[in-house]
């Protein structure tokens, strides 16, 4: 069986320091922090008092929500992704037909939804008004709420599902999108993925002491990936979604071709080789990006970048000899490399989709976005990488192969290595 070449068609993103493309891409190209300080987390004696929460207008919501769909809408991260997914569908010149779209479906996953709306929920159950809780409760709280919502706003027949795999989630939908359309099971795919904002969903995580909560009082300055100085990483928030399709179909359409996707690899470390919940498996993590590269027909040399998933903790450095490790590169000869969780903090299931959004951006614009609050590198870092290829300025060159991973708490591993497209 011959299989089919996948194109991305279309983009929408939600993230802390923008909201929709081209906005987004003004912002990573000028090293735009999207964290800030919250006053309700202080309140709630958080000791980490900053995040990254997206700015999203009454406009927006009047453009991708009905007054109904409104109505006691609490669920974050069904905002952001209905918003995205629907922005993405569009910048893809998609229409929305009556009739349903048996040639397109949807992978749109997301860590958990609804939180407010569950804690609302909760509440009302207690005080005996149930009755109350509103015809959108089931829709927000579900797991496969974001992906019900867009399938039914887009008409789309093929399958449409929710994925979680921790901070890989937005990495794996695309994979696992691409694979069905390479198999000609899809003509097209949207996917993506969402995160929540907020106490309820960052709470955990600043009970575990790994957030930097010594960056209060300068929260632009607190997500500080591959620097000595890195303090913990940084909870964000948001969505992206792109549109997946079979080549032949956009040349079809006359569809804009943002970049091409080679292929990729998914796996876990089990646990195991000193690998846990939150540290990884580094010989799954290499055998993942290996995999990736031999599934994708890339030889280690092409790669020209690297956008990584290093998060602003101790595990940056590991990450990087892995990479150099499984590349079998080092020094001048190591790809450039960057972290977008410099600018935004970490979207925990948001993020791989989100940090996909910006690594398509820089293949078709010709840019490598800086890496910010990163002056001081970790030396274990400098051993293996020559400091250019860790730029803090925008460097204007063309990208032409990138690799972008994605490692989840849990231990699970996604690599997808992207294409400049070219119709040769």
């Amino acid at each position: 069986m011959n299989k089919k070449r996948v194109v991305i068609t279309g983009m929408g993103v939600v993230a802390p320091n923008a909201t929709g493309l081209a906005q987004f891409e003004h912002a990573i190209k000028a090293g735009k922090s999207g964290i800030e300080f919250h006053q309700e987390l202080k309140d709630l004696k958080f000791s980490c008092q900053i995040g990254g929460v997206p700015e999203v207008s009454q406009e927006l919501l009047d453009k991708n929500f009905t007054a109904l769909e409104q109505r006691g809408l609490l669920a974050t991260g069904l905002i952001y992704g209905g918003i995205a997914g629907q922005e993405a569908w569009k910048d893809a010149k998609l229409e929305i037909k009556d009739e349903l779209d048996t040639d397109t479906g949807i992978i749109f996953g997301t860590g958990v939804l609804g939180v407010e709306k569950l804690r609302e929920a909760f509440n009302k159950i207690d005080d005996k008004q149930v009755r109350r809780l509103g015809s959108t409760s089931v829709l927000q709280t579900m797991a496969s709420g974001i992906s019900a919502f867009l399938g039914g706003k887009l008409g789309c027949g093929n399958q449409v599902t929710s994925n979680s795999s921790a901070c890989s989630t937005g990495t794996e939908a695309l994979l696992m999108g691409f694979e069905r359309i390479q198999y000609g099971k899809a003509k097209r795919m949207l996917v993506g993925s969402c995160s929540d904002s907020g106490p309820y969903v960052w709470g955990g995580f600043d009970a575990l002491r790994i957030l930097p909560h010594q960056y209060n009082d300068a929260p632009e300055l607190a997500s500080q990936p591959m620097s000595v100085t890195a303090a913990g990483f940084v909870p964000s928030s948001g969505a992206g979604a792109l549109v997946l399709e079979s080549l032949e179909s956009a040349l079809e359409r006359d569809a804009t071709i943002y970049a091409e996707v080679l292929g990729g690899h998914i796996n876990s470390g089990g646990q195991r080789e000193k690998g846990s919940m939150t540290a990884p498996n580094s010989t799954a993590v290499k055998s993942c990006i290996s995999e990736a590269l031999e599934e994708a027909g890339v030889k280690s040399k092409e790669i020209d970048l690297i956008n990584g998933h290093l998060t602003a903790t101790a595990m940056d450095a590991t990450e990087i000899e892995n990479w150099s490790q499984a590349l079998g590169l080092s020094g001048k000869n190591f790809p450039y490399i960057n972290s977008l969780k410099s600018h935004v903090g970490h979207a925990l299931a948001a993020a791989g989709s989100i940090e996909l959004i910006s690594s398509v951006l820089e293949l078709k614009g010709g840019f490598i976005f800086p890496n910010i609050n990163c002056e001081h590198i970790h030396p274990e870092i400098l051993k293996l990488v020559d400091e250019d290829k860790i730029p803090s300025s925008l460097i204007e060159k063309k990208v032409n192969i990138l690799a972008k991973a994605s490692f989840g708490f849990g231990d699970v591993n996604a690599c997808v290595i992207i294409k400049s497209y070219n119709d040769e």
